[in-house]
Parts: C-alpha cells; sequence; structure tokens
C-alpha cells in the first residue's frame, strides 16, 4: 500500500534515514516510538517531517515503548506495545476486542515459551495505552528545508548507496549504475550508514579497564576497539586525560590507551559487558541510553581517521589482546544485535584480511556480507582487502575451490614468469633480486606482500615483455588466504557432498562453518546439525536422532586439519585454532559454535558468548583440534581442549533455550525422554574424543606414525 492512512515509525532514528510520511494521506495519523516528549520531540522532528504534519493535517501520537518494554522485561521486543497502541489509536475494532483477541494470540504464539513470556506480553498490550498526543502547531507549513548536511563522502556513496538505503532506490536511473554493469559493488559502504539503532550502547570507564581487549574481540560488529596514540596524537585528541590510560607494553612505552566506541554502529547486544572482567568487581564497561553517549562519537572518529595503526608493533596473532590491535576487515554487518557467527568472521579478517579470498554460501552470512547497498568488507589505507563472492548452498565449496584453482593457476604462470626475470637482460639487479626472493617464499603472505610494494613499481620503471606480464599478474604476487565461510544447513547438509569433495582434494582452503545448529536465514528448519531434543521446523516436536559429527567424519581423511570452537568458551583456542589452520599446508575445516535468535535464548542476545561459555561447561559442545602436522614429529594429532564437562548443568542449559524448553512445556514426557537421550548422547560424544586424545602414538619403522 502506498498511501496509508496511519504509519508508525518505531525506530526514532528512522526520521533522517527514511521518507517516513511518504503516501500518508490527508488527515491521517502518525504513531512514533521515541524517548522524547512534548515539545523535545517538536523541536527533535526535522522540519520535513513536521511540515508534512502541518500540510496534510496530520494527527502525531508519540510513545516510549522501548522504555515500557524494558520495564516489563521484554528487552527490546517492543512490537507487542505498538501494536496494542495501534487498535487503541485507530479503533479499527472496539478496543476491548481488540485486547481480547490480541491475548488469546498472545496465548497461541508464546504459549509454548512459558507462562512468564505471555505475562510479560500481556503487561505490554496493557500498556500500549501510554501514548500522548503531539500538538501539531499548523506555522510548522512555513518552516524552511531542513538545512542539507555536507559531507566528504565519496559519489558512489551520495549517488547510489544513501538513496537505496533511503528506500529510493526504484528513483535511480539506469544511468546512474555505468560502469558497474557487471554487478561489482564496491567494499567499505556499511561504514556511512550510521543507523543509531540502538538503545543501549557501552560507555567505556577507563580507571576499570585492564586493557584485556576482549570487548573488542567479541564485538558482533566491529564497533568497539582499542587504539594507542602516540604523543603528537594525543596531544590533538577530542580526549580528556581522564578518559585514557597509559599503554600497557614495551612497544607502547609514552602512548595511551583508549578504547573507543562507535555508539551510531554498536547495536546495543551488551556482550561486551557481558565479557568485561573489570577491575576489583568493577566493570570498565556499562550500559548506558544512547542519547547519553553521542557525545563520545567523536572520539571514535578520531581515532579511526586520525589515529594510525600500530598492530605493526606487536604480534596480533600471539594472542587475544593482540589480535585486536588489527584493523578489523569486516564491520558493521547488518547482522542481528549479538549475533554468534559476526564474531569469528571478523577475527579472520583481521588475521589475514589484506591478502583474503572468501567464498561464502548462501545464508545468513551471505546475507550480512553482501546486501546491497551495504557491504561491511572494507579496505585499509593501501587499498588491500578482503575479496568476496557468494554462491549457493548446494555448491558454495566447489565455488571456493574454483576459485582456489584459478588463484592457483594464475600464480603457475607468475612462478614462471618470474623465473624468466631472473634472467632478463632488460631488468635490473634488484628486479632480478626481488625475483628469485619471491621465488624462494612465494607461499608466505607477509614476505610476499613486501616484495610486491618494491617489485611493482620497479617494473612499471622497467617496462620489459617480462615485467609488463609481472604487472598484469600483479594481482597474484602476494599469497593469499582461502576461505569458505558457510552455514550448517549448507555444510552438513545440501553442500555436504561437495564439501567433502574440496576437503578430499587436498588444497590448501581453509572452511569455517558457523553452526547454529539449524537452518537460520531460510525459517529455522531442522538440518543435519540439528543435536537431539531441540524444536525447529520439521522437527516439531523435538528432533529424534542425533547430530552429525562433521568435524571427525573431515578427521578420518587423515590429512584435514579440523577443528571445534567456541569463542565464548575459550578465546585463546578459538584464536589458536584459526591460526593453525591457516597455517596448515592442506585442506582445514573450522567448526564454530554460534548462538542465535532462533535459539531462543531465554537470557537474551546479549549474552551469547556467556551462552556459549556455558554450552561448553555442561558438555553440550565440546573444543578439540586435530592437526595432522603433529603426526610428523609422532605426536596425537588429536587434542581435546575442553575441561571435564559439569553434567549436572546440561538440563539447565537445555531449559535456557526455547527451542528446548518449550518442548517440556509442550510435550513433558517425550521432552524427558529427549533430554536424556541429548545428554546421553553429549556424554558419548565426550568419551569418543578423550579416547581419541588419550592415545600414546609412536613410530612404526615400516609404516610410520600409528597409535599403539
Amino acid at each position: 500500500m502506498t498511501t496509508p492512512n496511519f504509519v508508525a515509525c518505531h525506530v526514532q532514528a528512522y526520521l533522517h534515514l527514511y521518507d517516513v510520511t511518504r503516501g500518508l494521506r490527508d488527515g491521517g495519523t502518525f504513531l512514533l516510538n521515541t524517548i522524547w516528549k512534548g515539545e523535545e520531540l517538536a523541536k527533535n522532528l526535522p522540519n520535513k517531517v513536521k511540515k508534512y504534519f502541518a500540510d496534510h493535517n496530520i494527527t502525531v501520537y508519540y510513545i516510549d515503548a522501548t522504555k515500557i518494554a524494558q520495564e516489563i522485561g521484554l528487552g527490546n521486543r517492543t512490537n507487542t506495545i505498538l501494536q496494542s497502541a495501534f487498535f487503541r489509536i485507530t479503533e479499527v475494532i472496539p478496543v476491548d476486542l481488540a485486547v481480547e483477541q490480541m491475548k488469546k494470540f498472545i496465548v497461541k504464539s508464546y504459549g509454548k515459551k512459558g507462562q512468564d513470556v505471555v505475562d510479560k506480553n500481556y503487561a505490554a498490550v496493557d500498556r500500549g495505552g501510554e501514548y500522548a498526543k503531539l500538538d501539531v502547531d499548523p506555522s510548522w507549513s512555513n518552516l524552511p528545508e531542513d538545512a542539507e548536511v555536507k559531507n566528504n563522502d565519496p559519489e558512489f556513496i551520495n549517488k547510489l548507496v544513501r538513496p537505496i538505503n533511503a528506500q529510493d532506490g526504484d528513483l535511480l536511473k539506469v544511468s546512474d549504475f555505468k560502469g558497474i554493469e557487471d554487478g561489482t559493488w564496491q567494499q567499505s559502504t556499511a561504514r556511512y550508514e550510521k543507523r543509531g539503532v540502538a538503545t543501549f550502547v557501552p560507555e567505556w570507564i577507563a580507571d576499570n579497564c585492564i586493557q584485556c581487549n576482549k570487548c573488542a574481540y567479541v564485538c558482533p560488529h566491529a564497533a568497539i576497539r582499542p587504539f594507542v596514540l602516540d604523543e603528537k596524537e594525543m596531544a590533538g585528541a577530542p580526549i580528556a586525560e581522564g578518559d585514557s590510560l597509559p599503554a600497557i607494553g614495551k612497544t607502547f612505552t609514552g602512548m595511551r590507551f583508549v578504547q573507543a566506541v562507535d555508539v551510531l554502529d554498536c547495536l546495543g547486544c551488551g556482550n561486551c559487558a557481558d565479557v568485561c572482567p573489570g577491575k576489583k568487581g568493577e566493570k570498565a564497561l556499562v550500559m548506558k541510553p544512547l542519547e547519553t553517549q553521542m557525545d563520545v562519537q567523536k572520539e571514535w572518529d578520531y581515532c579511526v581517521n586520525e589515529v594510525s595503526s600500530k598492530q605493526d608493533l606487536v604480534d596480533v596473532k600471539a594472542n587475544v589482546k593482540n589480535s585486536q590491535f588489527a584493523m578489523p576487515y569486516f564491520e558493521f554487518s547488518g547482522a542481528c544485535s549479538g549475533c554468534g557467527e559476526t564474531p569469528y568472521v571478523k577475527l579472520i579478517s583481521q588475521l589475514y584480511g589484506d591478502h583474503e579470498m572468501v567464498a561464502n554460501a548462501t545464508g545468513c552470512s551471505s546475507i550480512y556480507s553482501g546486501s546491497v547497498p551495504s557491504t561491511p568488507y572494507t579496505v585499509n589505507k593501501q587499498g588491500h582487502g578482503p575479496a568476496w563472492g557468494n554462491s549457493l548452498f548446494e555448491d558454495f565449496a566447489e565455488f571456493g575451490l574454483g576459485m582456489f584453482i584459478a588463484n592457483e593457476q594464475l600464480r603457475r604462470r607468475l612462478t614462471e614468469t618470474m623465473k624468466a626475470a631472473t634472467e632478463c637482460p632488460s631488468c635490473s639487479q634488484e628486479i632480478h633480486e626481488l625475483a628469485q626472493q619471491w621465488l624462494d617464499s612465494a607461499d608466505d603472505a607477509v614476505a610476499t606482500r613486501a616484495i610486491a610494494d618494491k617489485l611493482i613499481p620497479l617494473c612499471e620503471a622497467c617496462g620489459c615483455d617480462i615485467c609488463k606480464t609481472i604487472l598484469d599478474l600483479k594481482h597474484y604476487i602476494v599469497k593469499r588466504s582461502h576461505w569458505i565461510i558457510a552455514g550448517d544447513g549448507a555444510s552438513y547438509d545440501i553442500g555436504f557432498g561437495g564439501l567433502d569433495h574440496v576437503l578430499a582434494s587436498g588444497k590448501n582452503i581453509n572452511v569455517l562453518v558457523v553452526d547454529t545448529e539449524v537452518y537460520s536465514n531460510t525459517g529455522g528448519q531442522a538440518s543435519k546439525a540439528t543435536p537431539v531434543g531441540a524444536i525447529a521446523k520439521f522437527a516439531a516436536s523435538g528432533k529424534r536422532i542425533r547430530k552429525k559429527d562433521l568435524g571427525l567424519i573431515a578427521s578420518t581423511y587423515g590429512y584435514v586439519y579440523c577443528a571445534q570452537i567456541a569463542m565464548g568458551a575459550d578465546q585463546a583456542q578459538t584464536l589458536k585454532a584459526i591460526r593453525e589452520a591457516e597455517a596448515y599446508d592442506g585442506p582445514s575445516l573450522i567448526i564454530a559454535y554460534a548462538p542465535c535468535i532462533n535459539h531462543g535464548i531465554k537470557a537474551g542476545m546479549g549474552h551469547s558468548q556467556l551462552e556459549e561459555q556455558k554450552a561448553v561447561e555442561c558438555g553440550y559442545w565440546h573444543l578439540w583440534r586435530y592437526n595432522p602436522a603433529l603426526e610428523e614429529s609422532g605426536q596425537n594429532p588429536f587434542t581435546l581442549d575442553s575441561k571435564t564437562p559439569d553434567w549436572d548443568k546440561f538440563e539447565d542449559f537445555l531449559k535456557g533455550e526455547v527451542r528446548y524448553a518449550s518442548l517440556a512445556k509442550q510435550y513433558p514426557a517425550e521432552a524427558s525422554e529427549l533430554f536424556s537421550a541429548a545428554k546421553a548422547n553429549a556424554q558419548w560424544r565426550y568419551n569418543n574424543y578423550r579416547r581419541l586424545a588419550q592415545q600414546q602414538w609412536g613410530v612404526d619403522p615400516e609404516v610410520g606414525n600409528l597409535p599403539k
């Protein structure tokens, strides 16, 4: 419908992002969810909106549904409150009847989630009447146009990205897309959105900070980052002395440490504050209302734009703290608040982003990684960054293998050219030496980057046929880090045959499986990754068969690096597994536990990292690594990183997620049986892993390494 007589705007930030009054009929009604009231609201409304209200005789109501939701324990879920307000304002049916029917529907929709959820939604219906009317001043008709906000953003952003984000993409002309007819889209567009949709954002309290960087490590959107400022940078910073700390570490002597928060890109999940250890029991991050933190945005902007990266002063692969001084090449995605998947994707980009190639399966990870016009993959100041492409569920792995083979073939051609360059009479001695250095270290990403930076200008200056060929192939000088990223639906199910083919190929490709244990993006259907007892579509009364052990299956090849990780349970093990996988000269498979909104975590997605910790502590998920490289020295390739689980916590963990708790409510007898089966299966898996880890390995002179 393009000419409604009622429009509701559920996020006040949308007043500036979209044309929220478009098509609203004369004499229509407008409802705004906002923290502003009365005169303050009138002051903060854009002139364009106020003028429309006055010109078209619009009746305006407002309600602070977000505050109400917080008070009744619904978090940021405001839909029931605003739905109740709609029926009360419009009276499309008698209010008493509307309330009665809404409460019936609440029982139908949420009854299986427990009486507590039902009661909270009942309260939401009752408090939907807490709205007020805004007096529309007729003089608003004479207001001037809103002042144009000037910026120095790229033409691509202003010409294409912003109109599409504002839902005006249908107004663009075909000619506006001249030059990108092949569908190629520029990177780094997500950083220009600055949506400001979070209700609460973290406030950094410097005095309580131990500079562990765990908050940045787990942030799903790269919206909190550590910065180290030298004396000159600190002098020009809009940062008070008390809002920084002396940076810890010999390489940072004389510098200041700041944990900066991008409040306009933060989605307010609160995982950063949740994992913060603080100092002496006092957290260094506290969630505060967005409107109280707007002043710190200038600190973020300064740090991002004016502070040089200090990642070259530390080994970013050495530990969790150091890794967060590395630039994230994946930022501000459209993933859900508190997403369990994106912290893994972000971490890999920090370690390998400037030479990373990503083949992405369709699913949540493809949506938040490449939905036009929002592209979260970005580049550094040298223009280096990940190359990303997306394919289907069923052929994602082959797609990634094709990317690898194409790169492999072109590097073979480059190898022959480099050999010729070492003897080319037209090339300088320096080119001869650099070409030989490349041949000696072609599989070293750091070395080949340094060689490329020196060699390319020399080839441009030389101009001989050999150098022209090198320049044609210059994008392949740097050793690439190849990653295939997929969800469990693609990896365990639809694309498993292709994944198996890629792993069996022996090629040096890394596969990251973000395991939500359900088809998240397509509606929450059960997959072969769904465990016993979990409710999902096509498993409405709980899944009856055990989860496929994809990692252990892959490990039977003997030459595939495999690992199971859970960032919230062991941040160091996560980093170690990713580092080992990339270092291993062969295929690797990392299966990462990723809490999802489809799990129905009762504590909320703001505790998704804690949920990962609980999953491992109780034995629901296990951490392990299988590294074939260890066999060369006669060591057991299988390492169990999980501690002995506290099995008494297993059922409590299940009941903390709606996908299991609803089973107990709807089918109590079956639930007891399935929960016991789930626990028994988890114990069976753990005992199997423990047996593998305890094997003693030795060397048989005839056949090599064998378990004794």
